[in-house]
């Protein structure tokens, strides 16, 4: 008898924590294992900011997949672009281009975010995202880039269009971006003996009446007043209206000239849920306590691209968060009902307080909430960077990452632009492939047979 197929579609934090425990729970005869991901490497989505900033590697965020002590499942280099539940299969795009059917018998769908943009004149075209490992590396690249140009730059204009930079969204992301990279450009003038700090302009726009939410006004007003102290304008109750090459015009009519926007104004679940023909909720896939999904049968999902019930809110409707927190434990979960359906056994839906948030802010600074527990400065920095420290997957990881920490605070940084991507500036749908999915219609006729 065939045994069973178990595909798992992401290897963020939902997917990797759902194959690990399938792997330690599984015996070697009760089922095939196969992962479906463009990179085999987990990505350390928390610490982006701090690889764009140059205090990490990119190496020491992107945590091999193939280091498990009980590696049996097999990687599968590709991006799965369309499933078909009727006929239990998917469609993977590989990293070379071409399309494979997948057969499986049970699905689990983490494909996990894409950048959330809108229909914004030249956004696409201009806006750079800090989604993917590639992203914060070119990011990176681009500002010791406006540096450089803007040293060697005799017109005033330009050279003051290339010291600003715009960064739009003031959640998590968005503000850790600003605040890092504002340190970054801050110690890294110092080595250009033309240019003055005080030319270098940092902007943080965001839509929203506050800072981070989230957290609570008494914090959100903490990293507030962190980023202003630093010099960063932060202009809130905005956002842009058109982006340029040269040029940004925000919706209150100004019109700052830049080479620079960083957008990160929020996330959309992948474009994959959209082809399984199933109900959704704000584009995520609506799915029960369980996490198994409503006329897909064998099929989960979970993270970002699923409204998983957050049976521990008060609030009727409400669904958990996409934050990495929930996702690792919303992995552990599925795999037990993944097994305990191979093994005709009740699943058991999913429960998880919120353990809280931290902000990294680079330096000394940082807010966090641990347990509810508000802090800021120094104390809420050990929290940040303990929490992230004890996150990552593998010993290996930990000892990268804290030498890493530990050298960037002795001995700083070079500024050393590699030349990534130097000749050509590449686009959001570019770094997240956004153009690689197909529609529901196109799985259909290509499982039809």
């Amino acid at each position: 008898m065939a045994r069973p197929r178990i595909l798992v579609v992401g290897a963020g934090f939902a997917g990797v924590e759902c194959v690990r425990r399938l792997e330690r729970r599984l015996a070697p005869g009760e089922a095939d294992i196969t992962v479906v991901t463009p990179n085999s490497y987990q990505l350390y989505l928390p610490l982006l900011p701090q690889v764009a900033s140059g205090v990490l590697t990119p190496q020491s965020v992107a945590v091999s997949l193939r280091r498990s002590e009980r590696h049996r499942t097999r990687i599968l280099p590709g991006t799965a672009v369309g499933v078909d539940p009727a006929a239990k299969v998917c469609v993977v795009r590989t990293i070379n281009g071409e399309l494979t059917d997948q057969p499986y018998d049970h699905l689990v769908l983490a494909p996990g975010s894409v950048t959330r943009t809108f229909d914004i004149p030249g956004l696409s075209e201009h806006a750079r995202g800090m989604k993917t490992l590639a992203e914060a590396a070119y990011l990176r690249d681009h500002v010791i880039a406006q540096l450089d140009l803007a040293d060697a730059c005799g017109d005033p204009a330009d050279r003051d269009a290339r010291l600003r930079f715009v960064v739009v969204g003031g959640g998590y992301a968005g503000t850790e971006t600003a605040a890092c990279l504002q340190r970054l450009t801050t110690h890294a003038v110092e080595r250009y003996p033309r240019l003055d700090a005080r030319q270098i302009s940092w902007h943080l726009v965001d839509l929203a009446p506050r800072l981070m939410p989230e957290l609570g006004e008494a914090l959100g007003r903490a990293a507030l007043d962190v980023l202003r102290r630093r010099g960063i304008e932060v202009s809130l109750g905005v956002s842009v209206a058109k982006a340029g090459a040269t040029e940004v015009t925000l919706t209150d009519g100004r019109v700052l000239p830049t080479r620079t926007l960083i957008w990160t104004a929020g996330v959309a679940a992948s474009p994959l849920v959209a082809t399984l023909g199933t109900p959704t909720e704000r584009g995520r896939l609506v799915v029960n306590a369980e996490m198994t999904v409503p006329g897909a049968p064998g099929v989960f999902a979970l993270g970002d691209a699923a409204a998983v019930p957050d049976l521990v809110q008060d609030a009727g409707g409400a669904v958990c968060p996409p934050t990495a927190q929930h996702a690792s434990r919303q992995g552990r979960t599925v795999a037990d009902n993944l097994i305990a359906t191979l093994r005709g056994q009740p699943l058991r839906p999913y429960r998880h307080r919120d353990l809280g948030l931290v902000v990294d802010l680079g330096g000394a600074d940082a807010v966090s909430k641990p347990l509810g527990v508000p802090l800021h400065g120094l104390p809420a920095q050990l929290v940040t960077r303990g929490y992230h420290w004890a996150a990552l997957r593998t010993n290996v990881a930990k000892t990268r990452v804290l030498t890493n920490w530990l050298l960037n605070a002795v001995a700083g940084d070079d500024f050393v632009r590699t030349g990534f991507q130097e000749w050509r500036p590449a686009t959001l749908r570019e770094f997240e492939q956004t153009d690689a999915y197909l529609t529901a219609e196109q799985v259909r006729a290509r499982t039809a047979s």
